[in-house]
């Protein structure tokens, strides 16, 4: 399984580079697109970091909400989000090229990437876009969104328009019955117990079932795993998740 993890989300260049402790083990660097966080400078640091370590990019691209980190919800028209997908996708696509690395997928930050989640109308709009990206390309752009119980409303969409996505789930969120990500108005919404985290990763890899919150088993498909990697402690239980999923593997081999 694919580890992934938010990365490039500073306009400090020194706090950037911090993210190169978590690079050694992750597959995949979604790297912040400047509208929640991050800057024209910190994107070229990050592809830099991910050309170094080997890591896949991708863009995370996010409502216009700087102010809120992009954890607010907005109303924007059908042309409104296309046009600020569109100047995020190319913004780190063009700073990608200067450096000859690809940009290879998109997987929405925050309100955006939940909002899509509960609205199939929004998700066909992202995933439009992302066609719209993939027409000049040689490979098509992938578009990453949550592993659900019922991905195929979603698979069926992104069919029509010839997107092929990427099944995430998350190492440290609790889920609900329904396969869906506890809300953080919760206070258990988030895994603080590195064992936990651990477990939760290792069943996922498995393909073995989780407990929801609701203390229900829920078995979900996921083809990577979002893990957080933005202090000293999460970086401990990345490489721990690594080192589990690494033993995982090379017992089914």
């Amino acid at each position: 399984m694919l580890l992934n993890c938010d990365v490039g989300e500073s306009q400090d260049l020194a706090l950037v580079a911090s993210d190169q402790e978590v690079f050694p083990y992750i597959d995949l660097a979604n790297i912040a697109c400047g509208y929640h966080a991050g800057s024209a400078p910190t994107m070229a640091a990050t592809i830099e970091l991910a050309r170094h370590f080997g890591v896949t990019i991708g863009a995370h691209p996010s409502y216009p909400d700087r102010e809120n980190f992009g954890r607010k919800s907005m109303v924007l028209s059908e042309q409104q989000l296309s046009a600020v997908l569109h100047a995020q996708i190319g913004s780190i696509d063009r700073l990608c090229m200067a450096q000859h690395a690809v940009l290879q997928y998109v997987k929405p930050h925050g309100a955006l990437y939940n909002d899509m989640q509960a609205n199939l109308e929004l998700f066909e709009q992202v995933v439009a876009v992302v066609a719209a990206e993939n027409r000049w390309r040689p490979e098509p752009l992938k578009l990453m969104t949550l592993a659900t119980s019922d991905p195929q409303p979603y698979v069926a969409i992104a069919e029509r328009y010839q997107v092929p996505l990427w099944f995430e789930a998350f190492a440290d969120r609790r889920y609900t019955h329904d396969g869906r990500l506890r809300s953080r108005d919760y206070a258990d919404a988030v895994l603080d117990n590195q064992t936990a985290i651990i477990t939760q990763a290792e069943r996922f890899a498995r393909g073995e079932s989780i407990t929801t919150v609701e203390g229900e088993s829920l078995s979900i498909r996921a083809d990577t795993l979002c893990v957080h990697g933005d202090n000293p402690a999460a970086v401990a239980t990345v490489a721990a998740i690594r080192q589990s999923l690494e033993r995982i593997q090379g017992s089914a081999v």
